[in-house]
């Protein structure tokens, strides 16, 4: 039995309010500030990062939604994802889900893999949208396309529980790879099951425990002790020397990615 989870929507930095306040502020660049003050939607988006990220100034949220907010509204995607985050979280400005979908859906449309992954989530939950799994796949394939390990691995369990599309195995186990391959645990975990039951992949128990001992690793807290059992569970159906080898793959990649 694989690992279900709750898809976690991705955090990230915010920004500010009154560009007139900002004149005021040291530790912005006197050229940014002039650019931003211009009405350059970079510059803006970039004076945000600085209040949101309280990197030479005090952080401040609400300064921080302020400028995404004057950059977003010139159709800069970073921006509209950064304040869909904003929302999303109620940072500098009331939570409001439908405004932070908004945001994200006009940024997922530019291409940011997150907006898409995190407007993912809000369909495959039914978080200020009607809730549509075909919809949530389809979005999790753009952001997984471009790499992002979190929609990889969602878009893998839709898969594997024939949730929005078609149950395939296989694919389940290809997106889950790739989620893996990144250092995701949970992908991880669910890649040693399929390994050990042959779903999507040959039956493989030396290769079910590399991945096992990479979750049990990598994990922190309740999950820690579950992939913890299934590699030891492996380990007594594997000979001597299949085990010493799947260990020292496991310990290369760990120092490898560790680096």
């Amino acid at each position: 039995m694989r690992l279900r989870s709750n898809p976690i929507l991705l955090l990230s930095a915010i920004l500010c309010f009154g560009s007139n306040a900002i004149a005021q502020v040291k530790g912005i660049d006197p050229a940014l500030q002039k650019k931003a003050d211009a009405g350059d939607s970079s510059a803006q988006y970039q004076v945000g990062q600085i209040f949101a990220q309280g990197v030479s100034v005090p952080q401040d949220f609400r300064q921080a939604a302020s400028w995404y907010e004057k950059s977003a509204d010139q159709g800069y995607a970073q921006a509209q994802y950064e304040l869909g985050l904003l929302y999303s979280r109620g940072d500098g400005v009331p939570q409001d889900y439908a405004k932070a979908a908004g945001w994200y859906r006009k940024a997922a449309l530019l291409g940011v893999a997150n907006a898409q992954y995190n407007l993912g989530t809000f369909y495959e939950q039914g978080i200020a949208v009607p809730q549509n799994y075909s919809q949530a796949a389809e979005l999790y394939r753009r952001a997984a396309e471009q790499g992002n390990a979190s929609a990889q691995f969602n878009l893998g369990l839709l898969y594997d529980n024939g949730t929005g599309v078609d149950r395939d195995f296989a694919q389940a186990a290809a997106w889950y790879t790739k989620a893996a391959e990144q250092g995701l645990p949970r992908a991880q975990f669910n890649l040693g099951s399929m390994y050990s039951g042959g779903q999507g992949v040959p039956r493989n128990l030396p290769e079910a425990y590399f991945w096992f001992d990479l979750a049990a690793n990598l994990w922190n807290g309740s999950h820690q002790g579950e992939a913890v059992r299934a590699r030891d569970l492996v380990a007594q159906h594997l000979s001597q020397a299949d085990l010493l080898n799947a260990q020292n793959r496991a310990a290369k990649w760990l120092a490898d990615h560790r680096k």
